[in-house]
């Protein structure tokens, strides 16, 4: 494994986990990562948000393909569309549905920039194609890391620095990348995340020291330091090397709008303690307070685990709902502040800085965004085949108001609410996932506190009786299918000679079935988010709250049944009413 690798190339790698991040143009993402030894289910599970004011929210899909020789792959750069030229194509291509193929292999990403005399101006492929081109290529999180350094190696990588997340049902790497200049060679890190830790990544390097001599979990190309050094970006012992350091080095505004996220999927995740090990795999545990003043970029030379020990086994639920973080509960806490607005709104309108009197002030970036264009946690599952174990669990826009709905990454097709091509950034469909879920987060904005309550007990009651019930009901039946073929096939094979091979597709009825599944299932979720923004808007209209009975209905007066029965008006925020009280008291003061 990883013979392609070329000497130029800056690489180092380490044991099974997950990052997830975003292009400049994406304006960041974030990925956290769950290894099989520490998950709930034995999985190795994914997130990522794809972030972005740019990027539509649908499900990239590409069936399973033959090519001929001297076929060639066009190259569109995933940002801007821009097309960038052509590289020949493999004789043979995987399904991939979303950023899932049809072996379990996942791949996410994070841009984090890096020295901009690196960036290669003439690369041929940029972040996005390297991903897609790779879950089309490879079967597994090394190979995949092998197909992602020969193909920037070889046509040039033409994208800022980045961080992607490799993980398949086994294991999961991080690797970082970055151009070295006008060159075709490229720099890369890569660390394979030990099992039993997560690992969290948010447009920010992270991969710091590493081991020199553990070719198993870190592997580097042998100019990783050299290189450095003649750069002048370091000029200390080889064991004191840091890459991010070296090729990403921090300033306030990458570690608070970056890191600060990483630092919150850890704090939630291990209930706010890390647990890491160092370099003599001695344990630490520290309160992940004491990384406050790193995270919040008042200590910038400080630092945070890159992998942490969570105390108890982590569900695919949690991870979901770890996306969903504003900092509730921190000091960056948007809900707390006048920026909430009177309804504790967790979100600030872009730019993220502002200026009052000479001085420069940040709007927060929690995990939870409003520019997410899609979003998903990934299971991959050794326990069941190929043809089994991959869920994506998919979803669109802001995903504190969203909810995320299983495609089995076997699928044939995708569910019409999330098909490319159904609507755009300037074309709305009604038939669009991704426009339904902007119109109820949009209608939730205007009275947060107030109404994004109801979409969430809506979001946790899908998501949780199809991880509890509406998935495993599909497991149990597709291996029931899967067993049935395989002992018809058995029974087949032996009345003929061992050698003989079964022709077609024997297990095409089990792909059928989840597909099936996944497209009736999604459909059927985005017919109830459309019902939900009618309620949202009959329930909450102009600031008021309607009551409603046990089974939905709304209760009405004993004259009309279109005249409401019990109408309530929460108004404010106690934090907005002192704050309008001491600015604008004297005017609006009621005189007794």
């Amino acid at each position: 494994m990883f013979k392609n690798m070329r000497k130029s190339a800056i690489y180092a790698a380490a044991a099974t986990l997950l990052l997830a991040g975003l292009s400049t143009k994406a304006d960041a993402c974030t990925n956290v990562v769950i290894s099989a030894g520490a998950s709930a289910d034995g999985s190795v599970i994914v997130s990522y948000a794809a972030d972005s004011h740019w990027l539509f929210g649908e499900l990239y899909f590409q069936n399973a393909m033959d090519w001929k020789s001297g076929s060639k792959r066009k190259i569109y750069d995933w940002d801007s569309n821009k097309y960038l030229g052509e590289i020949p194509q493999a004789s043979h291509t995987y399904k991939r549905i979303g950023n899932m193929n049809e072996h379990q292999l996942i791949i996410a990403e994070t841009t984090w920039g890096g020295r901009p005399e690196l960036e290669d101006k003439r690369g041929l492929l940029d972040y996005g194609s390297l991903i897609y081109i790779a879950l089309e290529r490879a079967k597994t999180a090394r190979e995949a890391i092998d197909v992602i350094v020969e193909l920037a190696n070889t046509y040039g990588y033409a994208s800022e620095g980045e961080t992607f997340s490799i993980a398949d049902k086994n294991e999961a790497w991080i690797m970082d990348l970055c151009g070295k200049g006008m060159r075709i060679k490229n720099g890369v890190n890569a660390r394979r995340v030990p099992n039993g830790a997560i690992c969290a990544h948010a447009n920010q390097a992270r991969i710091g020291t590493f081991p020199l001599h553990d070719k198993d979990n870190c592997l580097y190309a042998k100019d990783v330091i050299t290189f450095a050094r003649r750069q002048g970006y370091f000029d200390g012992e080889d064991e004191e090397f840091s890459f991010c350091k070296a090729y990403c080095p921090v300033d306030f505004g990458t570690v608070r709008a970056c890191d600060a996220r990483a630092w919150s999927a850890f704090n939630i995740l291990c209930d706010g303690w890390f647990s890491f090990k160092d370099e003599d795999g001695v344990v630490h545990t520290n309160d992940a307070a004491s990384y406050l003043d790193y995270v919040m970029g008042y200590d910038l030379d400080g630092s945070m685990p890159l992998f942490v020990y969570p105390k108890k086994k982590v569900s695919v639920k949690a991870v979901a709902d770890v996306m969903r973080d504003h900092f509730e509960g921190t000091p960056m806490d948007m809900t707390q502040d006048i920026g909430a607005g009177g309804n504790a709104l967790p979100y600030r309108w872009r730019p993220m800085e502002f200026e009052v009197d000479g001085k420069k002030y940040l709007n927060e970036r929690a995990i939870a965004t409003q520019q997410t264009g899609f979003w998903f946690v990934a299971q991959a599952r050794n326990f069941y085949p190929d043809d089994i174990g991959g869920i994506l669990w998919f979803g669109t826009d802001d995903a504190a108001t969203s909810y995320l709905t299983p495609i089995y990454s076997c699928s044939n097709d995708v569910p019409d609410c999330f098909r490319q091509g159904n609507g755009d950034l300037l074309h709305y469909s009604p038939t669009s996932s991704f426009w339904i879920n902007n119109r109820v987060a949009n209608a939730c904005y205007k009275m947060y506190n107030v109404m994004a309550p109801t979409v969430r007990e809506a979001a946790d009651k899908f998501e949780v009786d199809q991880m509890l019930f509406g998935t495993r009901g599909a497991d149990s039946t597709a291996v029931m299918m899967y067993n049935d073929i395989v002992v018809k096939l058995q029974k087949k094979l032996s009345v003929k000679k061992r050698d003989v091979m079964v022709s077609g597709d024997p297990f095409a009825p089990v792909r059928k079935y989840l597909t099936r599944y996944s497209i009736d299932t999604a459909q059927e979720q985005f017919k109830n988010w459309c019902n939900l923004e009618v309620l949202l808007l009959v329930k909450y209209i102009d600031g008021n709250v309607k009551a409603q009975n046990k089974d939905g209905s709304f209760k009405h007066s004993e004259y009309s049944e279109g005249i409401p029965d019990k109408l309530t008006q929460p108004g404010y925020t106690d934090i907005w009413k002192a704050a309008v009280a001491a600015e604008h008291g004297e005017t609006v003061k009621v005189l007794e």
